[in-house]
């Protein structure tokens, strides 16, 4: 998607939407600024390839830190014209980036479907130049790292997606980390998939099989099988206290902006 954005119609684009955010009440007064911060970020972005250097004229740069919202925002500009269009059919639509995932809900009619399916998918296309690769109708999809089966009852059942050529080339037990890494690996990784699975038996699989990744890794077994025990114990309570936390109105979130004291120093310093 990054390498298929024409620059120059992305910086109209957005450039008109910051003047358009920045002119509602309350909001600073930086946006002559910041509309030349993102002229120059895109239009000199330099690749060195061997001894050479290149200035990317055309697309996004790949790797830069403003890439994803700047092509998160500018695809964005189309959904919010076009996808209400499809609210009858469309009754779901998430994008992530460049990845997208709907639920379509089909007209009984199955030639008016396809002719209905057809004009979204040329809806979908229809941003300056933009191509969308969309897969056929189904009830099973992957999406980021979920497999999602649509049952024959309605209910969505989900499973950890893995791509074939993932080498899972976790962090050597010889790498110069902290010793807290690998717990922190091992409960993360369990938490994720003991939350993204709808079935015991699917944890159980991925589990065994992350375990297995680790020792071949080189990690040893007595100190996994603690720190995985001890993981699943931690998922368990954490998912069964979700949504329960409780909100104690003496405590306030704290942010950190530049017009804003930092917390603890006063504005004359500390």
């Amino acid at each position: 998607m990054y390498t298929n954005i024409k620059t120059d119609v992305a910086l109209t684009l957005i450039s008109q939407l910051i003047h358009q955010e920045l002119r509602k009440p309350q909001q600073p007064s930086y946006t002559e600024a910041l509309i030349s911060a993102v002229h120059i970020v895109f239009t000199n972005s330099i690749v060195k390839f061997g001894d050479t250097y290149w200035r990317q004229i055309s697309g996004t740069g790949m790797g830069i830190a403003p890439a994803p919202p700047w092509a998160t925002i500018f695809y964005a500009l189309h959904e919010q014209h076009f996808v209400p269009k499809w609210s009858t059919h469309l009754i779901f639509y998430k994008r992530f980036i460049d990845d997208i995932i709907g639920i379509w809900l089909p007209h009984p009619d199955m030639a008016t479907d396809t002719s209905l399916w057809s004009a979204f998918c040329t809806d979908l296309q229809q941003w300056h130049g933009l191509e969308w690769t969309v897969s056929p109708l189904s009830t099973r999809c992957n999406f980021m790292d979920l497999a999602l089966t649509l049952t024959p009852t309605g209910k969505i059942d989900t499973n950890l997606f893995e791509k074939s050529q993932n080498l899972y080339l976790y962090i050597a037990p010889g790498s110069a980390h902290p010793n807290g890494m690998i717990k922190g690996l091992i409960f993360g990784n369990t938490l994720r998939i003991m939350r993204l699975c709808s079935h015991d038996d699917d944890v159980s699989t991925h589990l065994t099989n992350f375990k297995t990744r680790l020792l071949a890794r080189g990690y040893p077994l007595r100190l996994l099988e603690p720190l995985f025990l001890q993981a699943i114990q931690h998922a368990k309570t954490f998912i069964r206290n979700q949504g329960r936390e409780s909100h104690d109105p003496t405590i306030s979130p704290q942010y950190l902006h530049q017009d804003l004291p930092t917390p603890g120093i006063s504005p004359g310093g500390p």
